[in-house]
């Protein structure tokens, strides 16, 4: 069995796929640099992580892929799971093997797999259009914290520039640590902290500290509250139905769940 190891990320993968046609190999295995190699491996293949190979796979697959099929290969890697790797990798060479048409093969396992995967992160991503709740800081700059299951901020940061280009926010990703701010003016700008002590935010809740939030918020999220509280008929009370629509893993950065 033979078994190629890479660093677990886009570039790497791409890389590993110019390998396999170059060497003429079809490896059975591909794994990340911290897992375990299968009992019967024969050979082993380190593949270093090259910027230009990765390139020329992609314009490669851009060649031979309609525009939709290329979303979905960008947007599945966005799902950071390690079971990805295999079936993209799988159906990335059976592209360069077998044409196009492959990606509609929906019989096929590994196609299915990378479809039903790109699926989940499109979802989660409609999901925090809907999730995400500002609070406004002295300064007027409106801030929010979110910590999806996937890394779906790139793919929601147009929605929110489209919509609140009139105003200056900070929408930061606690699980990952990084965020996206937008001045008002420019496009937004992805930022990190190196030190998310001093960060205004408390990471666990999303709640801005007294010093920093604006005078009139609180009568707003107590307002928004309010509201919650009075559209809610008792009697058609569906826990089952509102855990499905608003899973409870994001009730924390909820202001009408606080």
């Amino acid at each position: 069995m033979t078994v190629y190891v890479f660093d677990g990320t886009m570039e790497g993968l791409l890389s590993a796929v110019f390998d396999a046609f170059l060497l003429k190999e079809e490896p059975e295995r591909l794994l990340t640099g911290g897992d375990v190699l299968p009992l019967f491996c024969d050979r082993t293949h380190k593949v270093a992580t090259d910027t230009e190979k990765a390139r020329r796979v992609w314009t490669g697959l851009e060649k031979q892929l309609a525009r939709e099929a290329m979303r979905m290969i960008s947007t599945c890697q966005l799902s950071e799971l390690p079971e990805l790797w295999q079936p993209l990798f799988m159906v990335i060479c059976k592209v360069f093997r077998s044409g196009c048409e492959v990606i509609r093969n929906f019989a096929d396992p590994n196609v299915l797999t990378v479809t039903q995967i790109a699926h989940r992160v499109v979802h989660e991503a409609h999901r925090m259009k809907q999730f995400v709740r500002f609070q406004k800081a002295k300064d007027g700059t409106y801030l929010a914290v979110i910590s999806p299951d996937h890394n779906v901020l790139p793919l929601i940061i147009n929605h929110f520039h489209d919509r609140f280009n009139d105003q200056p926010w900070l929408i930061y990703d606690a699980h990952r640590h990084y965020g996206y701010h937008y001045d008002g003016q420019s496009p937004p700008l992805h930022i990190t902290f190196e030190d998310e002590a001093s960060f205004p935010f408390s990471l666990t809740d999303g709640k801005l500290s007294d010093e920093v939030l604006s005078s009139d918020d609180h009568l707003l999220q107590d307002l928004w509250r309010t509201y919650f509280k009075a559209i809610c008929i008792r009697e058609r009370l569906n826990p089952r139905k509102q855990l499905n629509d608003m899973p409870r893993r994001y009730w924390k950065y909820l202001t009408e769940k606080q």
